[in-house]
């Protein structure tokens, strides 16, 4: 076993605490004595490193340079990359950014506006117990790391995932349990309240969502108690910083400047609210640099940001004071709806759904199950069958941007579209196809995850998919003033930007299918929460009926998607079909201009725009898997050879039988020749098959059928 000495002198410090029936623990001065803090955190099997790097001078930069970084190796779940060419791990797989996302988003408001100084933050997975997933660890080891660097993280926080099995609240459920069960959700928080929410569902209803929130944010405070226990023991040394401010004297100029500007004035729909704006930001940044001159330059950005600023307050006075948003909507209005479907010609499936000033193109694309994606994780291995994948290019929000490789955002939006999907998708065996979804986003103005789901079942409708039910969904805002909480729905970038909270919820008119939530500012009630989620239920009602007036039933499948049928056969004949090194389903294919695709169980998948051509390989594939029947006829089987004794008879792929020279004919026969040759085609009875499995066939039986 031995021991480890730390090399500074310092102990080996641990924590433990019972969370959820588990023992977790926190442990310090073991590893990572380099770090600005490092810690071991350990639940159950799985253990987790969790480091914090962070810079002791400010960086110019005009935003907080955070990064958070999700870590799986192969090697925590006592696994090798089943990849033929890769096995170290490289570029982090769709699950690990998700994650990584994850345990940024309730970390990153828990810093001081202004403070500008680099922090890295890591989190390891260095073994994984196979019976929860380690990402909540994960979130715990993360906030330890931050709380221990002395830098001016205002947690602690810790985030639990929860499932509903069997009609029952569980934190730590298993994968079985999270996949089969009816939620999968995520709540992240402090000791004050919720920070984060995501979930996935199997349209359960906003009461259940809204207890499970709550249940969570109870259950998670020993984890919040521990890591409180760990600070006061090891009494962390605070860091020295200075925040980068606004200057209040160029702020107040601003707000003298806009007085009056602002306001009523500006009320307007989109896009004329922004061509205002714009125009009253060029005037005032013109009007500065004619004062300043040559020192213009230098303080540019500090100007625009108050300007900025200024706009942000007029939209919460707005709101907070009148109840009126800056594009003049009601707090709970849905901007104005339109949609169209089926208009990309080559498409299997496409619309295109505008809200407002926001608008998301979907395009789908169907294929057969052997397309599905394959899944190679630290976590588990698997296929993907359903794929949302989002793209937002510079032009979007009117910018001039180099086209690149989706990042996090892009991807997280991606994902939360196909999660709020995922349950209402049908079955394999009821539509045997793999679907890709694509939305490209047209024009930006919030809530693009929102459009990017209604434009997909939108476009999955008129693929021909058949939903059990169609989705929609919608953004919800807050507002927080003083005890009092201002709910909006169907949010724009303006409302977000100066806004508390980004709450999107997505379901059917039955009940939720997923949910995403980040604070803005520290915690958040439930209460709050079950006010937000009601409204958004109306919201979404609204949204789902305009949907289902576009297309509320599968059209037909397009001429140009492929066909896929699928049949039955006993998992003990696949090798039959696939033959010597692939030889046999290889001729299949290429014969009849199918794509084939064999699953362990028996089931096999024939693809083809031509329904001819599928029917062909469905025969084919018949005949090689049909068992011998006795007393069966086969009709115009080829004779193989011919021997003294009788002539052998194909009667189905790799099945011959013989016939002996006394079942020939109903007359005496002296040779077999004088019957039948190679290459004919006759017909014969099975009569038997004897215990070594060989096969007894007749042509006089059939003559003697025949005559009765």
């Amino acid at each position: 076993m031995g021991q480890t000495i730390n090399p500074l002198g310092k102990d080996i410090i641990i924590v433990e605490t019972e969370l959820c029936g588990r023992k977790l623990s926190l442990e310090v001065g073991r590893v990572g004595f380099r770090t600005s803090a490092s810690v071991i955190v350990r639940y159950g099997d799985t253990v987790v490193l969790g480091t914090a790097m962070v810079g002791n001078k400010p960086v110019a930069m005009d935003y907080f340079p955070l990064s958070i970084d999700y870590e799986e190796k192969m090697y925590a779940s006592g696994k090798v990359s089943g990849s033929r060419f890769i096995k170290r791990e490289g570029r982090p797989s769709d699950d690990a950014i998700l994650l990584s996302r994850l345990i940024d988003r309730p970390i990153r408001p828990l810093w001081p506006k202004g403070y500008r100084h680099e922090a890295q933050g890591v989190a390891s997975v260095l073994s994984m117990d196979p019976d929860f997933r380690p990402d909540m660890v994960a979130m715990i080891a993360m906030s330890t790391a931050f709380m221990l660097s002395g830098a001016p993280f205002e947690g602690p926080v810790a985030g639990l995932r929860v499932g509903l099995v069997k009609g029952e609240f569980k934190a730590f459920a298993s994968y079985e349990e999270l996949d089969t069960g009816d939620l999968d959700l995520v709540v992240a928080g402090t000791k004050d309240g919720v920070m984060m929410v995501e979930a996935g569902a199997s349209e359960v209803t906003e009461e259940q969502v809204a207890d499970a929130i709550a249940y969570a944010f109870e259950a998670m405070q020993p984890a919040i108690k521990l890591q409180e226990e760990l600070i006061a023991k090891i009494g962390v040394t605070p860091q020295e910083y200075t925040l980068t401010l606004p200057d209040e004297a160029i702020q107040n100029k601003v707000n003298t400047w806009v007085d009056g500007k602002l306001g009523e004035d500006l009320r307007k729909p989109y896009p004329e609210r922004n061509v205002l704006v714009a125009q009253l930001r060029e005037d005032f940044m013109a009007e500065v640099a004619e004062q300043l001159g040559d020192d213009f330059a230098s303080s540019k950005s500090e100007y625009e940001d108050a300007f900025q600023s200024a706009v942000h307050k007029d939209v919460r006075q707005g709101i907070i004071e009148h109840n009126v948003r800056p594009d003049g909507r009601k707090l709970d209005e849905i901007r104005t709806l339109s949609s169209e479907i089926g208009f990309l010609p080559r498409a299997h499936g496409s619309s295109l759904f505008t809200r407002g000033l926001t608008q998301a193109m979907n395009i789908v694309t169907l294929a057969p199950l052997s397309y599905v994606q394959l899944v190679d994780t630290m976590e588990r291995e698997g296929e993907r069958r359903y794929l949302h994948h989002y793209n937002a290019p510079g032009y979007t929000v009117g910018e001039v941007r180099r086209l690149g490789s989706p990042g996090r955002r892009e991807i997280g939006h991606g994902y939360l579209a196909e999660r709020a999907l995922t349950a209402v998708l049908p079955s394999e065996a009821d539509f045997p196809y793999m679907i890709r979804s694509v939305t490209e986003i047209m024009s930006q103005n919030g809530s693009t995850s929102m459009a990017a789901t209604c434009s997909s079942v939108l476009a999955l409708l008129d693929a021909g998919v058949p939903l059990k039910a169609p989705v929609s969904g919608i953004a919800m805002g807050l507002m927080v003033e003083g005890d009092k909480a201002h709910i909006l729905s169907d949010i724009a970038d303006a409302e977000d930007f100066a806004g508390d909270m980004d709450f999107k919820v997505t379901g059917t008119a039955k009940g939720i299918t997923a949910l995403q939530m980040d604070m803005k500012v520290h915690g958040l009630p439930v209460d709050i929460l079950k006010q937000a989620l009601a409204q958004g239920k109306i919201g979404r009602a609204h949204i789902l009926e305009h949907m289902v007036s576009i297309i509320n039933t599968p059209n037909e499948m397009s001429p140009y998607a492929p066909r896929v049928e699928s049949i039955q056969i006993n998992p003990d004949k696949i090798r039959e079909i696939i033959g010597k090194g692939g030889e046999t389903i290889q001729k299949i294919t290429a014969e009849t201009g199918t794509e084939i695709d064999i699953k362990d169980d028996g089931t096999v998948m024939i693809a083809s725009p031509n329904a001819d051509n599928i029917a062909r390989a469905k025969q084919w594939i018949a005949d090689i898997t049909a068992e011998p029947e006795v007393g069966a006829i086969y009709r115009d089987k080829p004779v193989m050879s011919v021997m003294d004794f009788g002539a052998f008879v194909q009667i189905m792929p790799g099945k011959d039988g013989l016939v002996h020279i006394s079942e020939l004919s109903d007359q005496r026969v002296e040779k077999t020749s004088d019957v039948v040759k190679e290459g004919d085609k006759v017909t014969v009875k099975l009569l038997a098959i004897d215990d070594r499995g060989r096969l007894q066939l007749s042509m006089k039986a059939v003559k003697q059928d025949q005559n009765g």
